[in-house]
């Protein structure tokens, strides 16, 4: 899942037949710290997310789950609205870096070992 804003909705008059009853809106994926990133895609909405909300939305074959049975045509989705947001970045970075003991080659055989 990732993390992005709603920042417009697109209204279409034409489209596939599959997309009918479906709401389009324009999506500006976001950072942890909610700094814009990457460039803005059309998301399906599953949660009636408005403008202006910070959203978790999926890529891929799994974005067309929530609309089952129906076979929506869709590769982003909406699947959750964000009410507050938490980041603890020293709990972030020690995560990343492993442990001093990890972190120490293990030292290395000299020679052939005999079998």
């Amino acid at each position: 899942m990732y993390l992005g804003r709603v920042v417009g909705r697109i209204w279409s008059t034409v489209k596939d037949k599959k997309l009918e009853g479906q709401r389009l809106l324009i999506v500006q994926p976001l950072t942890p710290e909610q700094a814009p990133t990457g460039k803005r895609l059309v998301c399906t909405d599953w949660t009636g997310a408005g403008a202006g909300e910070t959203v978790y939305y999926c890529r891929g074959k799994e974005c067309s789950f929530p609309f089952l049975p129906a076979e929506v045509p869709t590769d982003a989705n909406i699947v959750g609205i964000v009410d507050t947001l938490h980041i603890n970045r020293s709990a972030r970075t020690e995560a990343a870096s492993p442990p001093l003991s990890e972190a120490q080659p293990k030292p290395r055989s000299k020679g052939r070992q005999k079998v």
